[in-house]
């Protein structure tokens, strides 16, 4: 993916849930699309990683040694 996410989380708003009720957590994400679910998934994803390792994830550089005859 080339376009870069912003962080998509209001931190001006929240509430306060109980955290034994998961059925509207499964309710809610079962109302949502396929796309906002997976938007959703690479938004946390990417978040872990920037947590974790401290750095923004980019591609793996490979090299190959080609003998030259």
């Amino acid at each position: 993916m080339t376009e870069e996410i912003d962080n998509p989380l209001d931190r001006k708003s929240f509430r306060i849930i109980d955290l034994n009720n998961h059925e509207t957590d499964f309710a809610f994400w079962q109302t949502q699309s396929i796309e906002k679910r997976l938007e959703a998934l690479e938004t946390l994803r990417t978040q872990y990683i920037n947590w974790k390792y401290d750095t923004e994830q980019g591609f793996q550089r490979v090299y190959r040694i080609i003998e030259r005859s």
